[in-house]
């Protein structure tokens, strides 16, 4: 291993450098620099040397050209032992570590009011450049492009007499190119959401993907599975949420929080949702977040115990109160809390806690990613919602006014209720959920075992059911238990034998032409 004697250093992250550029110049490492970095040093007192005076040629174009030149990229790639009789030749002298980090098009992009112009002016050439040579020859440089990894190599460089030895080296420039790949799938995500640049076709025939790793999890839906949390961009959603109390999250909290979140959002009135194992047990509107969370809570005590409770606005303390003198709770999902509410909280250590943000009822569309064995199914998320204008009523018996608000507020939470989904619910409340079974007739018993354990009365109920009804038994088992409404989507080869079946029992059902599936 031969010794770092030369160091080319251009970042956009600036945390940690003067320390670390400190250190390397204290071990006699020349320091060059372009821009605003090298000023940087200089006004540390810090010894640089500018880009310019090794090539020989000034930064140009606003700066848009000035490493791309072969006294840089010479100095990058040249192989010791093998290139070096043509460095001399043109007097390049060999970079052993490259320090670069890209200019911020991510966060660039995440601003309000970003423009096109501006996202295209931060897109780095020069960098990416420069860090895929500095790690294509990682056998002579090392490349860092993670301010995490400066104390790294400065005691690699204690402990190896001035030099880094291979294994780092080797491990540094892999992370480099997963960087500059992250970058490319940020540019050009970034492009495929702008109309002129995405053409006709939804789904590209490559599809980039970044994601950074936020957490490492103590295991995955079991002990023996390892697992990571990896958040998109800047966040948005549960990958967005602050933890501000309580233990690590785990894979299945992450998993129930997101569905929890991802169901309160559909509602502009305070509402409450509780999830067990990916799936609505409790969910309630009503005029403040405490008579909601009441309102979820009686649907299905005994499934709320250890569940997540997610809230669309902020909680108080008397709420805060009411639930942990009630319940254990793995998760709580708020937009915010009072100081009386944190206080309230904070006397359960182990409680997590997560904080939003403002909901985003409007989120921009995008895609869902289900990972099958030796591929990627991708599909657009299920954004799409009916209100009542759209209903089209296919019996007899016209629906109420206050039957319709049921019929889509049970709709709503069908949405999120594992397939084969049945919602009964009254008074924008959910009376009983039968999720995830083969039969829809099974869903309707179990949604109605639930409301009888809770002692809650199933007559003149709306129900929900997130496919159509491919025969009258479903019908038939909802009239068992009093239901008065019906929502569904429609189009069956037998929707005339289902119809007949509701007009028999005097039901009044709706048609939403849209399907729910959540597998």
């Amino acid at each position: 291993m031969s010794s770092v004697k030369r160091a080319l250093i251009s970042v956009s992250d600036k945390e940690g450098l003067t320390d670390f550029a400190s250190a390397l110049a204290d071990r006699g490492v020349e320091l060059v620099s372009t821009g605003g970095t090298a000023r940087l040093l200089g006004e540390a007192g810090i010894p640089v040397t500018e880009v310019s005076a090794v090539t020989g040629f000034p930064e140009i174009m606003d700066g848009r050209v000035k490493t791309l030149h072969p006294k840089i990229h010479g100095g990058l790639l040249g192989r010791r032992g093998t290139d070096d009789a043509v460095m001399a030749e043109h007097g390049i002298e060999p970079i052993d570590i490259l320090v670069v980090n890209l200019y911020p098009f991510r966060e660039t992009v995440a601003r309000p009011g970003c423009t096109l112009e501006d996202a295209v002016e931060n897109v780095d050439i020069g960098g990416p450049a420069m860090v895929r040579a500095a790690a294509k020859n990682h056998e002579s440089v090392a490349v860092v492009v993670d301010p995490s990894d400066y104390a790294v190599v400065l005691a690699a460089l204690g402990e190896h007499g001035g030099s880094l030895p291979q294994g780092l080296r080797r491990r540094l420039a892999a992370k480099a190119f997963r960087h500059t790949a992250a970058y490319d799938a940020a540019i050009s995500e970034y492009l495929l959401g702008q109309p002129d640049y995405r053409g006709e076709d939804a789904f590209p025939e490559r599809l980039p993907l970044s994601f950074e790793k936020r957490d490492d999890l103590r295991y995955g839906e079991n002990p023996h599975q390892s697992a990571a949390f990896y958040v998109e961009g800047a966040g948005t959603g549960i990958g967005g949420a602050e933890q501000i109390q309580g233990k690590a999250l785990s894979y299945n909290n992450i998993a129930d929080a997101d569905a929890a979140l991802e169901c309160v959002r559909q509602f502009d009135a305070p509402a409450c949702v509780i999830v067990k194992h990916a799936n609505p047990c409790g969910v309630a509107v009503a005029e403040d977040a405490r008579a909601a969370y009441e309102r979820a809570y009686s649907t299905d005590p005994t499934s709320a115990f250890g569940g997540i409770i997610a809230f669309n606005g902020p909680i108080d303390a008397d709420t805060a109160r009411a639930i942990i003198d009630r319940q254990f709770v793995e998760v709580l999902v708020v937009t915010a809390m009072s100081p009386g509410a944190s206080e309230a909280l904070s006397e359960k250590k182990n409680l997590r806690v997560l904080v939003t943000g403002p909901m985003d009822r409007n989120r921009p569309g995008g895609h869902d990613l289900k990972k099958v064995g030796g591929g990627l199914l991708v599909q657009g998320r299920d954004d799409a919602m009916v209100d009542a204008s759209e209903l089209k009523v296919v019996t007899r018996r016209m629906p109420s006014e206050a039957e319709i608000a049921d019929l889509l507020f049970a709709w709503k939470v069908a949405k999120f209720v594992k397939s084969n989904a049945i919602v009964f619910a009254r008074d924008r409340m959910t009376i009983g959920v039968g999720a995830g079974q083969m039969s829809r007739v099974y869903s309707t018993r179990i949604a109605a075992i639930k409301a009888a354990d809770a002692d809650l009365e199933l007559g003149g109920s709306a129900m929900a059911s997130d496919a159509f009804f491919p025969f009258r038994d479903g019908i038939d088992a909802g009239a068992e238990h009093g239901i008065r409404s019906i929502i569904q989507p429609g189009g069956s080869v037998r929707d005339e034998e289902v119809i007949a079946a509701a007009d028999e029992h005097d039901i009044a059902m709706v048609f939403t032409g849209m399907r729910h599936f959540r597998h």
